[in-house]
Order: C-alpha cells, then sequence, then structure tokens
C-alpha cells in the first residue's frame, strides 16, 4: 500500500530508471568510484524541485514535500540502490538529517527548515557518530554550552568531532547531537558558521560517490531556536524514535543492491558456455549460487513491506522489527553480491564488472545505521522481553495464525514456519530456564534465528494473501520461495538452536525431541523440486541481453 498514489509513485520510479538509463550508465558510475568523486551535478539534479525534486518524496505534504510514506521511501530507496548505492546514500543522508527536525522539531522548526530544505533542495547531513561513539550514542562527547544574555539562553556553542558523516563535505544543513547541561539533544546548524569545519573525503572501500568527512566545532554558535523540540535532553529519545523508520531504508538499499548483483549473475548464467552446458542448467551453479540468494532477498522483501505497512498504518513504533528488516537484508544483500562475483568467475572479480562494485558497495549496509552486530543484540533484547512477558507466548501464538494461513494455503510453507516458530520458543525457554544469555554470544545467535524466524513467518504469509506488486514472479513463484525459505529457516532455528544451546551447557536430555527436530528434517521433502522451479523462474524474469 503506497501513501502516494499509485500513478505518482510509479511515475517516481519511472523518472529514476530513465534519468540512469540516460545519466548514470556503467561506464561512468565506474569513472566516479574510481575517481573517488561525489557527484554534484547528479545529486543537483536529484533535488532539483523543477527537475527531479527526488528529496520530497521524504517531506510530508503541509511543509512542500509530496509526504511519501515508508512504503514509498522503501520502494524508492531499492531502485536507487539498484542504480547506485553511493549516489543512493547521499541521498539517504539528508532523509536522517531531516528526521531529528520532523520527529522532534516545533511546528515553527518543521515549517521553516522543511520548508526551505523543500523549495532550495538542500543537501543534508546527521551528525550524530563519533570517533569513539558509533552504535552507541549514549557515549557521545560533543558539547553544547548555552551561551546567556542578560539571565537569558540565547543559543549554544558546540564543540566536538563527529566521524563517517555521509554528506559531511557537502551538506548545508547539519543536524548535530550533542551534550547539553539537560541531556543529549540535536541542533540544527548551517553550514559556514565560524569555528566549524570538515575533514578531507575517507578513503573508502565502497560507495565513493558519497561523501563522507569527519566534522569539527570548536564554540560553533547556534541561536537557541535551533535547539531541536526547544527543550534539552530528548535528542536519544528523537533518535530512537527514527530507528524503524531508517533502518528500513537501509535495508531496502540491501535489497536493491543485492538484486542488482543478482540480476546480473542469472543473465550471465544464460550466456556462459560450461562443461558443454549453459551454466544456467547446472544445480551446481543454481542451487548454491542463485536461487537461496534470490529466496532471501525476496523474504527480506516481503518482511519490509510488512514492516513499512504497519508504519503507514499508524504505528511507528516499529524498532525490532525495523532492526530485523535491516540485518536480514543487508546481511542477504550483501550474500548476493558475495555470490554474483563467484557466479562470474574470474571475470567477477574484475573492475570491468559491475558485480564487482556492487559487493564493495553493499558491504557497508551491514555497518552503517547500526552494525548487523548491533541488529542481532537488539533483537534479541526486545524478543527476549516478549519472550519473558507473554511466559513464552509470544512465538507460540504467532505458530498457531501460521497454523491457520497453512489450512487456507497448505502450499504456502506457513506449516513449516510454524514449526520454527515452535522450535524457537522451545529454544528462548531453555535459554531461560539455563540462564544460557549468561553468554553473550548466545544472546546474539538468538537474534541471527529470530530474525529468519520471522522473515519465515512473513513470507509465508504474505506470499498466501499478499504477494509483491513489486517484482516480476506470480503469486505461485513467491509461494514457491516461501516454501524454500520456511524450509531454511526452521532448520537453522532448530540446528542451530539445538547447538548453541549445547555448547552453553543447557541440561535438557530431550531438548531435540522438544524442538520437533525429526518433523523439521521430514518437512525438507521437496526442497529440490521446489529449488528446480525457482531457478526456471528467474531465467524466465532475467532473460539474457
Amino acid at each position: 500500500m503506497t501513501t502516494l498514489d499509485t500513478d505518482t509513485l510509479e511515475m517516481v520510479l519511472t523518472t529514476l530508471r530513465d534519468y540512469a538509463a540516460k545519466r548514470l550508465k556503467p561506464e561512468y558510475l565506474r569513472e566516479l568510484d574510481e575517481r573517488d568523486e561525489f557527484p554534484h551535478d547528479v545529486l543537483r539534479d536529484l533535488y532539483d524541485p523543477e527537475k527531479f525534486g527526488l528529496h520530497l518524496i521524504f517531506i510530508p505534504e503541509e511543509y512542500g514535500g509530496l509526504g511519501g510514506g515508508a512504503y514509498d521511501v522503501y520502494r524508492v530507496s531499492e531502485q536507487m540502490a539498484r542504480i547506485d548505492l553511493g549516489i543512493a546514500t547521499g541521498v539517504l543522508a539528508t532523509f536522517l538529517g531531516t528526521d531529528p527536525i520532523v520527529v522532534g522539531g516545533t511546528e515553527e522548526q518543521k515549517a521553516h527548515w522543511m520548508g526551505r530544505i523543500a523549495s532550495e533542495g538542500l543537501l543534508v547531513a546527521y551528525g550524530a557518530t563519533e570517533p569513539q561513539a558509533g552504535s552507541d550514542l549514549g557515549t557521545l562527547t560533543t558539547r553544547a554550552v548555552p551561551v546567556e544574555e542578560d539571565g537569558k539562553i540565547i543559543g549554544y556553542k558546540l564543540t566536538g568531532r563527529k566521524q563517517w558523516i555521509s554528506n559531511g563535505g557537502v551538506a548545508k544543513l547539519y543536524t548535530i547531537l550533542a551534550n547539553a547541561p539537560g541531556g543529549i539533544s540535536w541542533f540544527i546548524m548551517e553550514a559556514g558558521q565560524p569555528g566549524f569545519s570538515y575533514g578531507k573525503p575517507e578513503d573508502k572501500h565502497g560507495i565513493r560517490a558519497s561523501n563522507t568527512a569527519a566534522l569539527f566545532l570548536d564554540e560553533v554558535f547556534v541561536p537557541v531556536e535551533n535547539l531541536v523540540g526547544g527543550v534539552e535532553g530528548q535528542g536519544l529519545a528523537q533518535a530512537q524514535a527514527v530507528f524503524g523508520y531508517t533502518r528500513l531504508m537501509v535495508g531496502s538499499f540491501g535489497l536493491g543492491a543485492g538484486w542488482a548483483a543478482l540480476e546480473r549473475a542469472i543473465r550471465y548464467s544464460q550466456t556462459r558456455v560450461q562443461g558443454g552446458g549453459l551454466l544456467s542448467t547446472k544445480q551446481a551453479y543454481t542451487h548454491k549460487l542463485l536461487v537461496p540468494n534470490a529466496v532471501r532477498l525476496e523474504a527480506s522483501r516481503a518482511y519490509i513491506e510488512w514492516v513499512a505497512e504497519r508504519i503507514d498504518g499508524g504505528d511507528p513504533d516499529q524498532q525490532t522489527e525495523g532492526a530485523v528488516a535491516k540485518y536480514f537484508a543487508t546481511e542477504s544483500g550483501n550474500k548476493a553480491a558475495e555470490d554474483a562475483i563467484q557466479a562470474h568467475g574470474g571475470y567477477g572479480y574484475t573492475k570491468e564488472y559491475m558485480v564487482e562494485k556492487i559487493k564493495r558497495d553493499v558491504r557497508i549496509t551491514c555497518i552503517y545505521e547500526g552494525t548487523s552486530e548491533i541488529m542481532e543484540w537488539t533483537i534479541a533484547r526486545d524478543r527476549w522481553q516478549a519472550h519473558l512477558k507473554t511466559r513464552g507466548a509470544f512465538y507460540n501464538d504467532w505458530a498457531a495464525q501460521l497454523d491457520q494461513v497453512a489450512r487456507q494455503h497448505p502450499d504456502s510453507g506457513a506449516a513449516t514456519a510454524a514449526l520454527g516458530m515452535r522450535a524457537l520458543a522451545v529454544i528462548l525457554e531453555r535459554a531461560r530456564l539455563d540462564r544460557l544469555t549468561r553468554n553473550q554470544h548466545i544472546l546474539f545467535r538468538l537474534g541471527e534465528l529470530i530474525a529468519w524466524a520471522e522473515t519465515a513467518a512473513i513470507f509465508s504469509e504474505r506470499a498466501a494473501t499478499r504477494p509483491s506488486v513489486a517484482v516480476p514472479f506470480s503469486q505461485d513463484t513467491l509461494k514457491t520461495m516461501a516454501r524454500v525459505h520456511a524450509r531454511e529457516a526452521a532448520m537453522k532455528v532448530a540446528a542451530d538452536g539445538l547447538r548453541w544451546c549445547i555448547s552453553a551447557g543447557q541440561t535438557d536430555p530431550n531438548l531435540a525431541a522438544s524442538i520437533n527436530l525429526p518433523a523439521i528434517f521430514n518437512a525438507q521433502a521437496g526442497q529440490i523440486e521446489d529449488m528446480n522451479v525457482v531457478a526456471q523462474r528467474l531465467i524466465e524474469a532475467f532473460p539474457a541481453e
């Protein structure tokens, strides 16, 4: 469901594709990468309200934007990442930079700053991360010292350093997180202020078309009107409030970049002859390098769309779900790009083939906006609390919902996903009884297993009832993919969960039976045939050019 009307969203996506076909050809993108060059002219085109106005998607209508919702942001973000993840990151940075204003700003602040960003197409940067305070924003050291006049605060002087800031050296506007006397707070700062400077662009592994630079603040004055929300101490709450949304965006980046690489591998397989036949006809190739990646990416899409619809439906508190979406989609995109290089053989290792660049680019999605490890911890922490509060009912109740789906749609994989959910509930309870989460590694591995189980559940449900319109696959194909993913997820939850529980000293001699391991093994029947079908559908969807 799009917040924009369907025609407007499709027009935006079509315009993006057309612009990329004319202006952002692979040769040009490789040149930007080689020169480590930020394409100012491209961002000007994308942000020019008279030409394109891509940034307007992220700005509410009342402030001069188009008022796109989470679903629209996902679709645009995926398309941008399919084109170039470095350029997409420049767009993401503006969206991130405006978030503290949209979430925490006063009506006057929103009208002024968002109106300017909309009408002037300003590049924005999000100044949170510091050299010693990455994902842990609570440890930041940048200070905001009040400036008083006649006993009244008229502004603040900001002093500190920010690191790894996207758009850091090219932005016209910055939102800066700093410690004020009343607590951590956001401040709006315009470029060019006395005491403000930025470092040289970072020499990065990938996304080299984006600008990443350190920020240096030496008693930079900002007027009191630029304290976001007008009250000190709201910064961390404001930052947390947008994570469900922004992590969904980064997950969409992983999805788009992963598919950009995988499509190239699928097309290549139809032209490369090996051992007397095309690679596309060989299970050793398709069932290892193509099918598993396509399935994981579409499982990621289903989960992203589910979270987006929840946000657009008026439930913005999706931090845990945003973490699952970000974690699974970016890990899946990174794996798809890695395997796309392998799929091209020696050619994939050369810079002439775009899969080499895509792999370097997509790697960052597992790091920025919270590393995969932070996502695992967030997922495990939050779902652990849900398990405790419901006395183990959280995933058992979800499994019961899947049983209902399975009765109506037995070909959706929902029954297998339910097996995985029940196995997960047993593993969580065993971890509670034997206090296994005293081992940090167990907690993090639980985060991984939860992401697999939940994506399998949502993919099965949505393939049966709400298949995505954003893919060139039929509902029957999506159901087949969902069955493949449900089997993989159930086996991973059961086998890895059993493994890690035993490794940490669990005490139940019948744990394998408790998680219904035989049934999960039996559910693997038909996996090869389903993978055969998916391989054929991939070839049909992406024929050789």
